[in-house]
């Protein structure tokens, strides 16, 4: 419960993945109005995001609501996975691996149906850290105060221990909220670097509030 923790985000931290539009280019082939899919699938996407849908009623549902055929899901569905994996932060995902063995690791990610599978394949998360706690998985979505909780649980560990690692905003005042450590990913450079005083101070005494 004393150890020192680093907890990570996939998406715009160890997965760079900028906008490609796809959404927009299958609109154009369907002549549907901009906005379309996103409108017409909002609920289909929350519901995959805390896994209260399973990947063969996401098909499912995407064929029915936009009208598509079998082999048009099978692309339409390859494009949005190909959009959310984006490419491996190399960098930033090399340094985490070096750490193994001085501090618990774990990645907290809002996530979609079949995510898991995806990435440990394509990218071995799995083996970077210890425990991926996915919001598909637990049915909770950061910035929930809960998702943080689970996180820390899931290592065994203090959330004052823990530095959590996020590109956005909301995310890291609730992780502060949580008692957590926090660090808004801009950069590799600045980010090492937050990690590595994180480290050096090493763990807080139990009840010791940390600072924002």
């Amino acid at each position: 419960m004393t150890a020192t923790c680093v907890i990570l985000d996939i998406g715009g931290v160890l997965e760079i993945a900028p906008e490609t539009g796809w959404v927009q280019r299958w609109e154009e082939r369907l002549e549907l109005p901009l906005g379309t899919v996103h409108e017409r699938m909002h609920d289909v996407w929350r519901a995959g995001s805390v896994g209260s849908i399973s990947e063969r009623e996401v098909h499912e549902q995407v064929a029915a609501r936009l009208g598509l055929a079998t082999p048009q899901v099978e692309a339409f569905m390859a494009d949005l996975w190909a959009d959310y994996l984006g490419t491996p932060n190399e960098e930033l995902i090399d340094y985490v691996r070096g750490l193994r063995g001085s501090c618990r690791l774990g990645i907290l990610s809002n996530s979609f149906v079949g995510a898991r599978e995806r990435e440990a394949s394509l990218y071995h998360f799995d083996e970077l850290v210890e425990q991926i706690v996915y919001s598909h998985e637990i049915g909770i979505e950061k910035p929930d105060l809960r998702a943080f909780e689970a996180a820390c649980a899931s290592l065994d560990v203090r959330p004052e221990n823990c530095l959590f690692i996020d590109d956005v905003a909301v995310n890291i005042e609730a992780a502060q909220a949580a008692g957590m450590q926090a660090h808004l990913f801009e950069d590799n450079a600045r980010t090492v670097t937050r990690i590595a005083a994180h480290l050096d101070a090493g763990p807080r005494a139990a009840g010791r509030v940390p600072p924002g």
